[in-house]
């Protein structure tokens, strides 16, 4: 009779520890959440996090609170998520540094797997722009402009060391092996800016940030780095389009989540993110700016990131890319 007591407590207990997960999920959310930004207010990701916040509270019936954690190129506001409570109330609005911190920083932390993918959100493609007095209206012809330049190269603004622009400097390079002398600076507004003065030549940021700029007539848009044209600005020829496919990253925001996270929330997140990003409210705040939403599933986006560390880090690894 023991034993049978014992067995019947056994099976009870492997029952519990199965349905707790799926409580928790069914109870979640019974307050706001969080979504950290790791970086300063009114830039792409943080605009991407403002409005994939609305669209998901308006899904759970819960507020989702924007929370901006910014510092030493996302890692201040990842770490602080990575070592957060799992319990469905503080994400991640993860950037393109959540895959190539690790690869060019030394002593990271915390570790990749201390954040769990929940869904890719939204693209802002990078878009190469030059100085208008630049005499190349697109890549090919600002490749050829380049190697007149010889030794001195073509001065390229990055706003720091493994930026999105870094590596879509490092890709330029290695796809055409013209001389680009990388100018770092602290954020892509400023680079944008010393562009627009007349300072550097040349640089790549998120669309929002230069699409405005472009149609002032400030900046001359070469070539956009995403897998295709984009929605709200078709004019601009991809790169792979001009011949070099290569060249390709975009400014990218995804949710992600501490480790331990129960994967019934993290899938309950994951459908009230699609659901919102799919409302026609969603796609007219990101669409216009020149943001592309990117729904899909938390296997799309695992996907995505694994493949994402593998190709950037043989471009970190080939040009010898380095944390500052």
């Amino acid at each position: 009779m023991k034993i049978i007591r014992l067995l019947q407590l056994l099976a009870l207990s492997t029952a519990c520890a199965t349905w707790v997960p799926f409580a928790q999920a069914d109870a979640w959310p019974d307050h706001a959440i969080r979504f950290i930004v790791p970086f300063a207010p009114g830039g792409a990701n943080d605009l991407i996090a403002r409005v994939a916040a609305d669209g998901v509270a308006k899904q759970l019936g819960k507020p989702v609170i924007i929370e901006n954690k910014p510092g030493a190129g996302a890692i201040v506001g990842a770490e602080y998520v990575a070592h957060a409570k799992p319990d469905g109330y503080t994400f991640l609005i993860g950037a393109a540094g959540v895959v190539t911190n690790s690869l060019i920083t030394p002593k990271m932390p915390y570790a990749d797997s201390d954040l769990v993918p929940v869904g890719l959100i939204a693209v802002a493609p990078s878009v190469i722009v030059v100085n208008p007095s630049v005499p190349a209206s697109n890549l090919k012809e600002f490749i050829a402009w380049a190697k007149t330049k010889g030794d001195a190269g073509v001065d390229f603004a990055t706003a720091g060391s493994g930026s999105t622009p870094h590596f879509v400097e490092e890709m330029l390079k290695d796809a055409t092996g013209v001389k680009l002398v990388i100018v770092p600076y602290k954020s892509g507004s400023e680079s944008v800016n010393a562009v627009i003065g007349g300072q550097v030549s040349a640089t790549s940021e998120a669309s929002i940030v230069v699409i405005p700029q472009i149609k002032a007539g400030k900046l001359k848009a070469i070539a956009t780095t995403y897998g295709k044209r984009i929605s709200s600005y078709p004019s601009i020829p991809t790169a792979a389009e001009q011949g070099y496919p290569s060249v390709l990253i975009g400014h990218w925001a995804g949710l992600l989540a501490p480790k331990g996270t129960p994967q019934a929330i993290i899938e309950k997140m994951n459908a009230a993110l699609q659901k919102g990003l799919k409302t026609a409210e969603t796609r007219g705040r990101l669409v216009p700016s020149g943001i592309e939403p990117e729904p899909g599933s938390v296997a799309d986006f695992a996907k995505f990131i694994a493949s994402e560390r593998d190709r950037l880090g043989k471009v970190a690894k080939k040009s010898g890319m380095h944390a500052e």
